[in-house]
């Protein structure tokens, strides 16, 4: 099986100890899920990372930091004029993150773009599972944007699977009302779903997990996993046989990547035994190790 994971990678500075260093990392929501599948996944088959970087020092890092993860690089093209984005990572003493970005000009926007501006989607003809997030369509073009999502629709009726987290943030799109319609139409041509409840409720305005849990049943979603942090996830489409009861950390660190990291897991067990019930008690446990360390990628996981 191949599976491409869509998006941005980017320079993390996490602000943390001494206030004149910051400690340097490479990060990005489905760069972060790639790396986790990528771990929980058994080394037959393959993990791709898609995106864009520049030509400098710090993209052949980046790119290096991937490749050392045993994620595919291939699908990551250079871009002579632009860079990769900058974040920078802040926590309070409970663990939470607040977030600082300089993602204008990241190469990254630039993807799926021939020099000319048409669309291209070349580099995933090859792969049986495309993952993407809202931050992956968000930073595009809105031309690119919506040829990927004809291009995806295709993809799927050739026998190709597509999972999706909305991954929801209000700076990168041009209003709401873009946003929840552009989400919208990739939750409708998603087969595995991987939304989380404070985003959802954010974008859609659902009051509780029971009116988001019925809005995917209308968009008619087979499979997928509710987010819900600490509580453990829920189930969507295909029901458990048995309630499931999700032990939380011990103690919270770190909640960067808990949602990616779990997306990572719970692919790799979905897509390998088909167990809902698996994947979802696989998701868990990757987050909750997740959270109980600093950073996104954290060095040590075992499931």
């Amino acid at each position: 099986m191949r599976i491409a994971c869509v998006g941005e990678a980017m320079i993390e500075l996490l602000l943390d100890g001494d206030p004149n260093l910051a400690r340097l990392g490479f990060a990005g929501d489905t760069l972060n899920t790639a790396v986790y599948l990528r771990r929980n996944l058994a080394p037959e088959h393959d993990v791709a990372f898609i995106s864009a970087v520049g030509r400098d020092k710090l993209s052949k890092r980046l790119v290096q930091f991937v490749s050392q993860q045993g994620v595919l690089v291939d699908g990551i093209t250079r871009d002579s004029d632009l860079l990769p984005g900058i974040y920078t990572i802040n926590l309070n003493e409970k663990g939470e993150r607040s977030f600082s970005y300089w993602r204008e000009n990241s190469a990254a926007r630039r993807l799926f773009q021939r020099p000319d501006g048409m669309p291209y989607f070349d580099s995933l003809l090859s792969y049986d599972v495309i993952y993407a997030s809202g931050i992956s369509l968000a930073i595009l073009p809105d031309h690119i944007r919506s040829a990927f999502l004809i291009w995806i629709n295709e993809f799927r009726k050739k026998g190709g699977l597509f999972a999706f987290d909305s991954n929801y943030r209000p700076k990168l799109w041009d209003n709401p009302k873009q946003a929840r319609r552009v989400i919208e139409s990739a939750w409708k041509q998603c087969d595995i779903a991987l939304p989380s409840m404070d985003d959802e409720m954010e974008i859609f305005g659902d009051r509780n997990c029971k009116e988001i849990l019925e809005r995917f049943n209308r968009y008619g979603v087979k499979t997928g996993a509710l987010k819900r942090g600490a509580e453990g996830p829920l189930p969507i489409g295909s029901p458990i046989d048995n309630e499931m009861i999700f032990r939380p950390a011990e103690k919270i660190v770190d909640t960067t990547a808990a949602g990616d990291s779990f997306s990572g897991a719970y692919l790799a067990a979905l897509l390998i035994s088909g167990s809902s019930e698996e994947a979802l008690h696989a998701g868990h446990v990757c987050a909750r190790a997740v959270v109980q360390q600093r950073g996104a990628i954290i060095e040590n996981f075992s499931n």
